[in-house]
């Protein structure tokens, strides 16, 4: 049988962030400088990747498809958002919350499976450090990379057939200020224990997925390291796994707090902190982490700086 959505809801409202104007236009300009350091900070380390040959291999090739997605976040949410709080512009039709629900959860899921890849690459380039390159072949990279990006996509759209197929007939007030999943549940007059049911399973079973494969890598890694006990294996270890390990914890912690819980959990303050993190913040301090701890990325940005300074 045909499924038909008995949506009477034509457009949501987003409740936003404040409603005082002097702290609105203070917002404003605090997350406009952020979206701007952030798309300045991610487009810079591409360039750097992309232009450097030295960067041309697996790690930098998968933290380039890391940069690319960290400009996708809070391009998908953030102007939204800043007109909101400018112009009061808090209103999105329904198409256009679920387009924005679709793109956003696709990118966080590609985020996730993304960085498992990279804790896998992490353990192939410590573990087996001579079969590297026969190992992350230039095919198995693109194929890795292709397949988080499809997995993320089909993943979003499970969920967001999942939520966008309910009926929403009474209040179009989102607690958030982009289309997110619990907010958006919240609102339906449709029974949906059975939806946030398989939801919570679906983002379980892929996240906990996720997370084990990056355990297991960094396990493996510890006991390499526990095995040679050389002297600089510590640090060596520290530098090829410090700035990955510092974006799993911080991009994991937050995600999972966000969407792995029951929807009775929901609270409209507490998430939308949360949201932040890993919207706003992840993205504009992933950049920052991999240029302050690797050597490589360093050179490349200051030959890169060098190159545009004799140009100009």
């Amino acid at each position: 049988m045909q499924r038909v959505n008995l949506s009477t809801v034509s457009e949501f409202v987003f409740v936003g962030l404040s409603d005082a104007p002097e702290i609105r236009l203070l917002l404003f300009v605090l997350f406009l400088l952020i979206y701007l350091a952030t798309m300045a900070g991610n487009i810079t380390l591409l360039v750097a990747i992309s232009t450097n040959s030295h960067l041309h291999s697996p790690m930098y090739f998968l933290l380039g498809n890391l940069s690319l997605l960290d400009l996708l976040c809070p391009t998908i949410t953030v102007p939204k958002m800043l007109g909101a709080l400018l112009l009061e512009h808090k209103k999105i039709s329904f198409s256009g919350c679920l387009f924005q629900h679709f793109f956003l959860i696709a990118v966080v899921g590609t985020e996730i499976f993304l960085l498992t890849v990279m804790a896998y690459d992490r353990y192939v380039a410590l573990c087996h450090p001579l079969r590297y390159l026969s190992i992350m072949s230039t095919k198995l990279c693109a194929q890795l990379a292709v397949g988080t990006w499809a997995t993320g996509l089909l993943n979003s759209l499970l969920h967001t057939s999942l939520v966008f197929t309910l009926s929403f007939c009474g209040p179009n007030k989102i607690q958030q200020y982009y289309c997110d999943i619990p907010p958006v549940l919240a609102l339906s007059c449709s029974s949906t224990h059975s939806r946030e049911l398989v939801t919570l399973v679906v983002a379980g079973v892929l996240g906990s997925s996720a997370c084990v494969v990056t355990v297991v890598s960094y396990i493996y890694i510890l006991l390499e390291i526990l095995a040679k006990n050389s002297p600089g294996i510590w640090h060596k270890a520290f530098s090829t796994c410090g700035s990955h390990l510092t974006v799993v914890c911080l991009f994991y912690g937050t995600t999972i707090c966000t969407y792995v819980r029951p929807s009775f959990t929901y609270s409209p303050h507490r998430d939308r902190v949360v949201s932040m993190l890993y919207g706003m913040l992840t993205p504009l301090l992933n950049p920052i982490i991999y240029s302050l701890r690797n050597k490589e990325v360093k050179c490349a940005l200051k030959s890169m700086i060098g190159y545009v300074r004799r140009a100009l």
